[in-house]
């Protein structure tokens, strides 16, 4: 099952080896993530042959193996927008026992590797605004800028962890050849500025669980003031977290 543009180079960190898939069984290894990972009902998960389509004409299916075990992927597809040929990230999974140890970071990098060989200049990806840990991790870590608030993109859900909201969405563009990103990849974070903030409780998740009423009106006036500052022509160009909240930090375009 061999990638029709197979540019990505196998790597291996810390025990962890992140290359294509490259057998059918390991593509069904990434259904039965989805489902460990998110709880995702069988009518809501991205079918099997959907990734062997997206490995074949020029889609991303990335995965992270321990030894020879399966342990998270990322998939992409092939997308024309108004800027040409971009990689649109549809989903990214890591097993909970396996997060925060960095293998994130080296799937999307792997992704990028891929997109810069192919001459791609832009992948991009939806995350849950709610979500402050991802987002500190697109926006802060990768580089990502956001100009996009998508409402109720998927409808509501099986999932526990969107508990029960409207599927809200940042969408997240990453710009790999840019300086700035290449800056912050390397760690040299460009200063912290911004004109407009928009807050997140830290607490969020538990707001969620606990008060479905309060968490929605937390969502419904951020999706207002992303809608309405982007329309003003302002971009999510940094992220903050501190101990009372998730800072978006919006600058004019």
């Amino acid at each position: 099952m061999s990638a029709l543009v197979p540019h990505l180079s196998e790597s291996k960190q810390q025990g962890i080896t992140i290359r294509r898939f490259s057998t059918p069984d390991e593509v069904r290894v990434s259904v039965d993530l989805q489902k460990t990972v998110w709880g995702f009902s069988d009518v809501e998960l991205v079918p099997h042959r959907m990734f062997v389509v997206a490995n074949r004409t020029g889609g991303q299916v990335i995965g992270a193996f321990d030894e020879t075990r399966p342990i998270g992927f990322v998939l992409g597809f092939m997308a024309y927008g108004d800027t040409g040929m971009y990689i649109h990230s549809h989903m990214a999974a890591v097993l909970p026992q396996y997060q925060n140890r960095g293998i994130g970071r080296q799937l999307k990098l792997a992704q990028r590797e891929d997109a810069l060989a192919r001459g791609i200049n832009l992948i991009e990806w939806t995350f849950d605004p709610l979500q402050i840990r991802n987002a500190h991790f697109n926006i802060a870590k990768l580089g990502a800028t956001v100009r996009e608030y998508l409402p109720n993109v998927y409808g509501c859900t099986s999932s526990p962890l969107h508990h029960g909201l409207p599927t809200d969405r940042l969408v997240a563009q990453w710009w790999i050849r840019e300086p700035r990103v290449n800056q912050v990849l390397s760690g040299n974070v460009p200063p912290v500025s911004a004109e407009r903030e928009i807050l997140v409780p830290r607490d969020i998740l538990e707001i969620c669980e606990q008060d479905a009423e309060k968490a929605k009106e937390v969502q419904t006036k951020n999706r207002e003031q992303f809608q309405q500052f982007f329309k003003e022509g302002y971009v999510v160009t940094n992220f903050q977290i501190d101990e009372r909240n998730g800072r978006y930090l919006l600058q004019p375009v």
